[in-house]
C-alpha cells in the first residue's frame, strides 16, 4: 500500500524522487509506475501493477464501444505514461502532465492505499480542510446513511 504524505520538489528537468517505501514488488511499483492526470481530482495519479489491474477491470466491465468505456479508456489508457526510475529512485514527469495538473516546483506525494497522488503543494494545502471535513462527516454518518 502507498501510505503517508511527503513534501518534495521537482528539479528543473521535472524529476521527482519517489519514496523508497513506494518502490516495492508488493504494490507492483518496484521498477516503474503508471502515471496519468487524475480523473477525479486536480493532480496526477500514479501506482503500480495493482492500480493498473483495478482500472483495467473497471474498464472491461463496461460494454465495448460504449460512451462510458471510451471515456475511461481515453482518460486512463491514452493519458497514461509508464515512468521508470533512474538510479536515484526518481521519475521524470512529462511537462504536459505537469502543466495539466498545475504542478509547480513544490509538490506533495500523498499515499492513497492502492495508488498515490502528486499534487501542487499550494493546491493540496487549500484542499485539506474541505477534504478533512468530508472525511469526518462520512466517518460519523450512521451506517447506511449518506454524508
Amino acid at each position: 500500500m502507498f501510505l503517508s504524505t511527503y513534501e518534495k520538489q521537482l528539479d528543473g528537468k521535472r524529476r521527482l524522487l519517489i519514496p523508497q517505501e513506494y518502490r516495492t514488488a508488493q504494490n507492483g511499483a518496484e521498477a516503474r509506475v503508471f502515471c496519468f492526470l487524475s480523473i477525479t481530482a486536480d493532480c496526477l495519479e500514479a501506482g503500480g501493477d495493482k492500480l493498473m489491474a483495478e482500472y483495467v477491470a473497471r474498464i472491461e466491465a463496461l460494454p465495448f464501444g460504449s460512451e462510458a468505456r471510451t471515456a475511461l479508456e481515453e482518460a486512463f489508457y491514452a493519458g497514461q505514461r509508464q515512468l521508470t526510475y533512474d538510479g536515484g529512485g526518481r521519475i521524470t514527469l512529462p511537462e504536459s502532465l505537469c502543466e495539466e495538473a498545475g504542478l509547480g516546483e513544490d509538490v506533495i506525494i500523498a499515499g492513497m492505499g492502492p495508488r498515490f497522488q502528486i499534487w501542487d503543494r499550494a493546491r493540496w494545502q487549500g484542499r485539506k480542510p474541505g477534504s478533512r471535513d468530508l472525511a469526518r462527516r462520512v466517518l460519523t454518518a450512521p451506517p447506511g446513511g449518506a454524508a
